[in-house]
């Protein structure tokens, strides 16, 4: 891993041109040129129609229950262009556009808005979502079929089993085509009725091939979710709010289980929430950084498994 090369592939220049991050945008680039990257492949960052996202915005304000009734700040409360420029400041190469519906109706229009998104936006991996409903199969072969390289899914926010009937053939046309999907299926911040391991294990058990992205560790069943990792070959896991103070202050990682991380190193990738972050992004890499599992582990976890993944 030592011929990496420190010139960023964004428009933003040397790690040196600094205008809209300022100095946490130098501490970022001076992160990833000593480990000899070309920049950072953030797999979990949130882009969607600013008026969905605003909404967002306003349930963290309001302590809403999937917050775990936690203080959660918005720190990247921008518009979306400003979003998109601190990104490429802080030299992030491929980012993703994570939507999801919290109701039946929603997914394909999401879908729809992603389309434009990615077109405008080309270091934005073009990002799709589905939803357990009549039509999903249909319109899950629509998003492949106009370029979709990663699926989204929350199992918290809409409140489905994944190994819904409806599913199906959805995971099966998506584990045959190899598309990754970040799916949020952990029960952190807040237990949601089909959270956990295993609704996660029967879906697996019917589609082993399945790329799934376990988002946040899987926090609070950080290790139940490694288990899954370490039987199904094509089992990933983003790195989003783990280990960071925030989150180890209600949810800790079982430090007995950083050797299974190690041992995971080829198939952890770095995530972050942004916008909708309560700390600084720095914060993220700061917290990979302290877990002490050496700079190959950090090169891979921070670009190189997700560059492998989708082709970068």
């Amino acid at each position: 891993m030592d011929d990496h090369h420190v010139a960023p592939s964004d428009p933003a220049g040397s790690p040196d041109h600094v205008t809209v991050g300022g100095a946490e945008a130098e501490e970022i680039r001076r992160f990833w040129a000593r480990l000899r990257l070309p920049g950072l492949v953030d797999v979990h960052t949130h882009f969607m129609p600013e008026r969905v996202l605003h909404k967002v915005w306003e349930y963290f304000d309001g302590l809403g229950p999937m917050t775990g009734g936690l203080e959660w700040p918005i720190t990247y409360r921008k518009e979306e262009a400003e979003r998109a420029g601190i990104l490429r400041e802080f030299g992030v190469r491929a980012f993703t556009a994570m939507v999801y519906p919290h109701k039946p109706g929603m997914a394909r229009w999401l879908n729809g808005w992603a389309v434009d998104f990615a077109r405008r936006t080309p270091d934005c991996l073009h990002t799709a979502t589905l939803y357990p409903e009549p039509g999903v199969e249909a319109y899950v072969r629509e998003a492949v079929e106009a370029g979709a390289r990663v699926f989204k899914a929350h199992v918290q926010v809409g409140a489905y089993d994944p190994a819904d009937e409806l599913l199906q053939p959805a995971w099966g046309l998506l584990a045959e085509a190899g598309i990754p999907v970040v799916i949020h299926c952990g029960s952190g911040p807040a237990p949601g009725k089909h959270t956990g391991p295993e609704p996660i294990a029967r879906v697996l058990a019917r589609h082993p091939r399945l790329r799934l992205v376990v988002a946040h560790m899987g926090m609070p069943e950080y290790e139940e979710f490694f288990g899954l990792a370490e039987r199904y070959g094509e089992v990933r896991l983003d790195t989003t709010m783990a280990f960071t103070d925030f989150s180890e202050s209600f949810m800790p990682f079982p430090r007995r289980a950083l050797p299974r991380l190690a041992g995971l190193g080829d198939r952890v990738l770095l995530g972050s929430d942004f916008p909708n972050i309560p700390y600084p992004y720095v914060d993220q890499l700061h917290a990979l950084e302290r877990l002490d599992l050496g700079d190959d582990w950090l090169r891979a976890v921070c670009h190189d498994n997700a560059a492998g993944l989708f082709g970068l």
